[in-house]
């Protein structure tokens, strides 16, 4: 079976990138015939490790927004990169798509064509899926939606290609944050939340661990600075090595404004961290059991949020209780071999029906 995983940029650190890579990688360890295909290059390289047997092509070696800079390419560059995708691709059996904005406009008839819907829709253009064979959506909070716009919906989370036998020392007076410094991911209003805390003074000797690279540093490290709170939040750059800073936490906090399935709750979770995070539209309550394993806050209840927190911060044994539920989760439903499984089910009832 010949599968094409195609993505915007591999070269871009974020989470759809990081499944792209870890499904490629669990394809080629079970037989299958696998190539990346990433339409644009903005970095040096891949930003997450590949098996050496997955195979790795660029359409482009320039980044999206630079090739969006002549006005040809960038009213025609669907239909093209579309068409390149047909006449290049002729023997893969699926192809799958990606965190991109192209669609299998022009198709090869001995090709399925699968779309995965990393994060919540928009509900705009919607027949432009019709496209695809099957949408594959890895959170449950759209599935309605889209059973109404589209006959074949399939539910196949994101999942950990390894989870560690290791625990966190629930001791450890810091709450961590991890990824993209973006607007979406929320760490503005984390940071108001973590003054709620420390104006309460009585959490003066805890930390909280921000780790990530992005567009908004400049202005998180002066919002920092502004609300004085330098001597408790730490930022840290972006790291492969994310598992010492799970290890060095014993809480997990979120504060997206809008998720798919974000991977660091589950890897957090996996580290049997308890986790916090505002219950948007999709994502974090596929993760969290509310009052189990974490807390699901009402979006942007910041007050809410803080009390919370505050009720993790107090009672290592209740972190101690929560974290182990949450890795109980991370085992049940989102380990690759329960994933896999799934997705090789897809595969053959697509085939089955062709």
């Amino acid at each position: 079976m010949k599968i094409l995983l195609t993505i915007g940029d591999i070269t871009l650190k974020g989470g759809a990138e990081r499944v792209v890579a870890n499904l490629a990688n669990a394809y080629v360890q079970i037989g299958l015939d696998v190539e990346i295909l990433s339409f644009y290059k903005s970095g040096d390289k891949d930003a997450f490790e590949l098996d050496n047997r997955v195979k790795l092509s660029y359409m482009h070696q320039k980044s999206f927004d630079k090739k969006r800079k002549n006005f040809f390419y960038k009213m025609s560059y669907k239909f093209i990169e579309s068409y390149i995708l047909k006449r290049d691709f002729k023997d893969k059996d699926f192809i799958i798509f990606n965190n991109s904005p192209h669609f299998p406009l022009f198709k090869n008839k001995n090709t399925k064509y699968i779309r995965i819907n990393h994060t919540a829709s928009k509900g705009r253009y919607l027949k432009r899926y019709d496209y695809f064979d099957t949408l594959v959506l890895i959170a449950t909070g759209e599935i309605d939606f889209w059973k109404s716009h589209h006959k074949n919906i399939e539910l196949i989370p994101n999942f950990l290609p390894n989870i560690s036998n290791l625990n966190t020392n629930y001791s450890q007076k810091v709450v961590v944050s991890v990824g993209r410094l973006s607007k979406e991911k929320g760490f503005l209003r984390l940071i108001d939340i973590w003054k709620l805390i420390q104006d309460s003074k009585e959490f003066k000797d805890w930390k909280l661990h921000i780790v990530g690279d992005g567009e908004l540093k400049e202005k998180i490290e002066n919002k920092i600075k502004d609300l004085n709170l330098t001597n408790s939040i730490i930022l840290k750059p972006f790291t492969k090595d994310v598992e010492s800073e799970y290890l060095s936490a014993s809480i997990y906090a979120m504060t997206s404004h809008f998720e798919g399935l974000p991977m660091v709750l589950i890897e957090a979770q996996s580290y049997a961290l308890p986790t916090i995070a505002f219950d948007v539209a999709t994502g974090p309550s596929d993760i969290i059991e509310n009052e189990k394993s974490g807390y699901l806050i009402e979006d942007n209840n910041l007050n809410e949020y803080a009390t919370k927190l505050k009720t993790l911060m107090s009672d290592e044994n209740l972190r101690a209780k929560m974290g182990a539920k949450s890795k109980e989760i991370v085992k049940s439903k989102f380990s690759k071999e329960v994933v896999m499984k799934q997705w090789m089910e897809l595969f053959e009832r697509i085939k089955n029906n062709a």
